[in-house]
């Protein structure tokens, strides 16, 4: 598989297959009536013949923790097997397995007794990591956790997802739990393969102010666009993340992750628009907008491929490879997945050709899937699944995807050929 460009998908287990163990199976009333999402924990072998249609060298999945560990202690080796045996299955096909050990689900026990802002949930975690990666000692690419921030702002910020609280004090504290668990996890994975490639995956927007002449505006998509884009990327540079709500004091938190990456995953989907409204919390309105005239997805999300050049080129300060482990498109329309794609590719091929370390492309989502909150209507896929009968059928974004990567390898091959003659030559 060696140091070629990775072309891959990328899926989370809980949002395939559900767990009656996690915490999120009783937060959405969507689950309770689909607990088993795509069906993929059955179906996972046909699933993983898909990755052969689609070509991909690559291929980002997670484990479910609540699977793995479903009471405090007991760890149920048939569901470590199990994913030890997808592991396997694409190393055997010549797909490059990146495995995400913290895809925000945790089991039910951990969250009541051991929740992220306690300091017991460093130690239990790291038991977990500990058993995963003990097992999985032929995976190369690891993601520690993804979207760290997302968990940040939705679990301990707005409480609309486990562990459901509103309190900034206690979310910093689990931010530097989560990030302290990180470093170690990283100590921990290179002492089993000292070639290991880990990093986390970093959700990634665009912001803009609502009103370009409005100070307040402008001030406010500065302030989240420090804090959400850039200031977890500065604690890897420096061991201190900074942080600054908008109209409140700035802090300054230690953290022991200063170069524990070897790699930086960037997760990007759209542009936010900031306005000031004294009527919302913080003050703070955040709308998406069509400005670029691509139309909304089927989320609400504004369609900006411009953005993804911008994340990319401020994660270039960190002065390690970059790989966009998710990018994707909620819509029930082929073509507009489509051009989605052949946008945001391109995005990513015009910073390559300007010097940028870019190692790899990752889809979301292979089929599609539960999606958090929003339940089962949002179409990522490249394949579309029925939530009844569990049929997967190709989108025409599928065939477009595959012949993409093909092309693209086939250009790579040839252009690694003419630097053979030219080194021959000289």
């Amino acid at each position: 598989m060696g140091n070629e460009f990775l072309w891959g998908v990328a899926t989370s287990a809980f949002q395939l297959e559900g767990s009656a163990s996690a915490d999120w199976a009783a937060w959405d009333p969507a689950l309770r009536r689909n607990p088993e999402a795509s069906n993929h924990y059955k179906l996972y072998r046909e699933d993983l013949r898909l990755l052969k249609e689609l070509g991909v060298n690559a291929y980002r999945f997670s484990v479910e923790w609540s699977r793995i560990e479903p009471e405090e202690g007991r760890y149920d080796e048939g569901a470590i097997g199990h994913y030890r045996h997808i592991v396997d299955l694409l190393i055997a096909h010549g797909i490059e397995p990146m495995v995400t050990l913290h895809h925000f689900t945790h089991p039910e026990w951990f969250l009541k007794k051991y929740p992220w802002h306690t300091g017991d949930s460093v130690s239990r975690f790291l038991s977990f990591a500990e058993k995963i990666v003990s097992k999985f000692k032929n995976v190369r690419y690891w993601i520690t956790f993804n979207e760290p921030y997302v968990l940040l702002l939705g679990g301990y910020m707005e409480g609309c997802m486990p562990p459901g609280i509103k309190d900034s004090r206690l979310a910093l504290k689990a931010i530097e739990n989560m990030l302290v668990c990180h470093s170690k996890i990283y100590d921990l994975i290179h002492e089993s393969r000292p070639d290991a490639m880990v990093s986390v995956a970093h959700n990634m927007a665009a912001f803009s102010p609502w009103h370009q002449l409005n100070p307040s505006d402008r001030l406010l998509a500065i302030i989240a666009s420090r804090f959400y884009n850039h200031s977890l990327i500065n604690a890897f540079r420096t061991g201190i993340l900074k942080v600054r709500f908008p109209f409140q004091r700035a802090l300054a938190i230690p953290v022991p992750i200063k170069g524990k990456l070897d790699f930086f995953g960037v997760n990007y989907y759209t542009r936010l628009h900031m306005r000031f409204n004294p009527f919302k919390k913080m003050g703070v309105e955040l709308r998406h907008r069509d400005l670029d005239g691509r139309g909304l997805t089927d989320m609400g999300w504004e369609i900006h491929p411009d953005g993804l050049r911008k994340m990319i080129e401020y994660a270039s300060i960190l002065k390690v490879p970059i790989i966009i482990t998710e990018n994707g498109i909620a819509t029930h329309d082929d073509s507009r997945k489509i051009n989605f794609l052949r946008q945001h590719v391109t995005a990513v091929q015009r910073c390559i050709k300007d010097g940028l370390d870019i190692r790899g492309y990752f889809y979301w989502s292979l089929v599609d899937n539960y999606e958090w909150i929003h339940g089962f209507d949002s179409r990522f896929g490249l394949y579309k699944v029925d939530f009844e009968s569990y049929e997967r059928k190709p989108t025409l974004a599928a065939a477009y995807f595959a012949s993409l990567i093909k092309n693209k390898k086939a250009e790579e091959s040839k252009n690694q050929e003419n630097r053979k003659n030219q080194t021959r030559f000289n």
